[in-house]
């Protein structure tokens, strides 16, 4: 008997997307499910109609990563309304492009962990092969509508929160479809117990043994705003230290390495060990990512995130969020406001408080995600059934 096969959608626009299509495909290859996983970047799907590209050798997803390393955010909420007329501009292109992949490679369930295509991804599957399976993987914890994410079509739709649920719902997504998980998905690493000395650690990176440390990161891209925390920051008056994280931001990492340092710090580029520096931190610093904020969260760290005009409109909602759950702190501007912050955070009442609200979320995620697709493959293959006895008669 042939092995389902489920194609996974990702893009390379921040890290975020293809992080947690590997950590799914991980966990699934763990449960010993009897599928055939394949992952495909839409990029790569959609490089001959990038036209980003071939008027500026820029491959359209790069353009966000360069917009998140020079902090280039503000305007989203123009940029976002401008990007979506373009690629609808282009639809009729992308579905014939995507018609031409199914054709050639036939999926048994297509699950997308992208936003903006998930229209022509889905009226393309349902043309070339109709009555299979789409599932819309939402990796924000909520939507930012409209023609982001959930689009008003024959989907399931997987959320990390009760807001993303409500808005498939307002969208006309049916119940039955909607499936709510714990959270956002993390890679097993997040759940592995480290067993690390601390203090040893810490000592090993030049940092002192017991300060309390703030970790401060910026996704894999990095962001020159980590240079304006670090200077803010940079007193001995606080008694802290900070452990920075620059992904690929080579600029970033070497100004933050030719600092005048009044307080410990220790400066890494890219780094695949996010869960062991997250356990020798005590605290979180960075954009209010969906990735970056539950990881902190699953290592029962609170966060102190910014909200302003350069706040990536998708991303409004995630600080919305970490206030509601009481895991963390919003202010307005990293270089006037952190430090406040900072001591205001480790007054030990508020610690306390902010550290049990964060050990408080349970996300299992990556584990609930694979029984879902189980039941939508079952509920498709059953319709398939119906559908073919009812031909019959």
């Amino acid at each position: 008997m042939r092995r389902p096969r489920i194609t996974l959608i990702y893009v390379d626009s921040g890290g975020g997307h293809r992080a947690a299509a590997v950590a799914l495909t991980e966990v699934i290859r763990q449960q010993q499910r009897p599928w055939d996983l394949q992952m495909v970047s839409i990029q790569d799907l959609l490089d001959p109609i990038d036209f980003i590209r071939k008027f500026t050798g820029v491959r359209f997803q790069d353009v966000y990563n360069m917009m998140l390393r020079h902090g280039w955010t503000a305007g989203t909420g123009q940029l976002i309304p401008i990007a979506h007329g373009a690629i609808r501009v282009t639809h009729d292109s992308q579905v014939k492009l995507l018609e031409s992949y199914w054709r050639q490679n036939r999926p048994d369930m297509v699950v997308s962990l992208i936003p903006h295509y998930n229209r022509a991804l889905g009226e393309s599957l349902n043309r070339i092969w109709p009555g299979t399976p789409y599932v819309t993987l939402i990796t924000d914890i909520a939507d930012y509508p409209p023609h982001f994410w959930i689009e008003p079509m024959d989907q399931w739709v997987i959320c990390g929160s009760a807001k993303a649920a409500e808005q498939a719902r307002a969208i006309g997504i049916q119940d039955r479809r909607i499936f709510k998980t714990s959270g956002m998905i993390l890679h097993p690493r997040f759940y592995e117990p480290l067993n690390l000395d601390r203090c040893a650690e810490r000592v090993g990176r030049g940092l002192q043994p017991n300060l309390p440390t703030g970790l401060v990161l910026f996704g894999g891209e990095g962001s020159s705003e980590m240079i304006r925390i670090a200077k803010a920051l940079n007193r001995a008056d606080l008694g802290i230290q900070l452990i920075l994280l620059c992904g690929n931001n080579g600029a970033v990492a070497a100004e933050l390495h030719a600092l005048d340092r009044k307080t410990p710090m220790f400066v890494e580029g890219f780094t695949r060990e996010i869960p062991m520096y997250m356990e020798l931190s005590d605290f979180f610093i960075g954009k209010p990512g969906p990735g970056s904020i539950s990881e902190a969260l699953s290592k029962k760290l609170p966060a102190i995130v910014q909200r302003n005009a350069w706040t990536m409109k998708h991303e409004l909602y995630n600080t919305v969020w970490l206030e509601e759950i009481g895991a963390g702190m919003v202010v307005r501007n990293f270089s006037r406001d952190i430090a406040g912050a900072v001591r205001k955070l480790l007054e030990p009442e508020n610690y306390a408080r902010y550290r049990d609200r964060a050990a408080a979320v349970r996300n299992r995620a990556v584990y609930e995600i694979p029984e879902i697709l189980e039941t939508a493959l079952e509920d498709a293959s059953a319709f398939a059934r119906t559908v073919a006895l009812t031909s019959a008669k």
